[in-house]
């Protein structure tokens, strides 16, 4: 069977990601990659894939890929390319803005509809893999409460938030779980959570020269939709520092359904994640779904979708019947 031929847009930390994830799948191979920047400035690792300019996905280059995983940001890359993309060939995104999918939805699904694709969004692992086990949860224990829990692991947009911050020279923003709470869930107590009672904030900031320590502090701290609702901490360190001990990005979290069963009995059900990792993480994530996705497409399925309108065995490659000797 010929390989399932991926293209990557976008070569950052989720592009570079899917290109280590497409050499641990023997089914699949980069076929190609394509980027805002200049091609001739960007140097890829696999040996032989072309780099093109991503005007040409839209000039006839998508016929030579099977599945497109888009690698850009959900502030403004993901809502733009996804369907613009989704009209010319099989996508896949990471959107992660929770509360604008729905609109992502609706506009991904009318373009891949009118140009006969599939557009898979919002995968990864939240949304993605936890937005499943939050939905296993509610449908297993219908009485009961749900609980996600991010971290301790670097949020790369409120990182991003940081650094925007006049007189910041660059920054780290990690979320962190409060270990309280996490346990209060996990011993079935079913509290009542705010925002400011699940998670805190640590910023570690180096200042440009001159910078005003204080005045940049209040500003984080004081930062809307980011962190005025947290605990916040702020470290100012050295670029240094900055560079030995926090270039990793880590990430992670828990999700938890607490409820009981209609005999009364108490039940608690967690899955978390602990990755070294979280961009690698993502484009593996991302990589499985690609699979499911040209799967369907060969059974002639269009429009959007998400991680719950696939089902596991299109994510495997191993047939059915393997599955059932192996998995079951």
């Amino acid at each position: 069977m010929a390989a399932i031929r991926i293209g990557i847009m976008g070569y950052g930390n989720i592009g570079r990601g899917v290109e280590l994830a497409v050499r641990q799948n023997d089914d699949m191979e980069l076929a190609a990659v394509f980027t805002r920047r200049d091609p001739s400035t960007v140097t890829v690792a696999t040996e032989g894939v072309a780099v093109h300019a991503a005007a040409d996905l839209e000039n006839g280059a998508a016929e030579d890929i099977d599945v497109l995983i888009l690698c850009g940001g959900s502030a403004t890359d993901l809502p733009e390319q996804t369907p613009r993309y989704a009209k010319v060939c099989n996508v896949v995104d990471s959107f992660d803005t929770h509360a604008n999918i729905p609109q992502h939805f609706a506009a991904v699904d009318a373009a891949a509809k009118e140009g006969g694709h599939i557009g898979l969004i919002s995968c990864g692992w939240d949304p993605g893999l936890f937005s499943l086990e939050r939905l296993m949860g509610n449908v297993i224990l219908p009485e009961g409460a749900d609980y996600t829990f991010w971290g301790r692991g670097v949020s790369q947009g409120h990182s991003d938030a940081v650094r925007r911050i006049e007189g910041v020279a660059d920054a780290k923003q990690y979320t962190v779980p409060v270990e309280s709470a996490l346990e209060a869930v996990r011993a079935g107590e079913n509290p009542q959570l705010t925002t400011r009672q699940k998670h805190t904030r640590e910023c570690f900031v180096v200042l440009e020269e001159g910078a005003n320590a204080e005045r940049v502090e209040r500003e984080i701290k004081e930062m809307p939709n980011y962190f005025s609702d947290y605990d916040t901490t702020v470290h100012f360190i050295s670029q240094e520092e900055l560079d030995r001990d926090h270039a990793a990005m880590p990430h992670g979290g828990f999700v938890l359904r607490s409820g009981k069963t209609a005999g009364d009995s108490p039940c608690v059900i967690e899955y978390a994640l602990k990755l070294a990792s979280n961009p690698e993480f993502t484009a593996n994530a991302l990589v499985a779904y690609a699979r499911a996705v040209h799967r369907l497409a060969q059974e002639g399925a269009t429009g959007a979708k998400t991680v719950f309108d696939i089902a596991p065995a299109y994510l495997s490659p191993l047939s059915g019947e393997q599955l059932r000797a192996t998995l079951l």
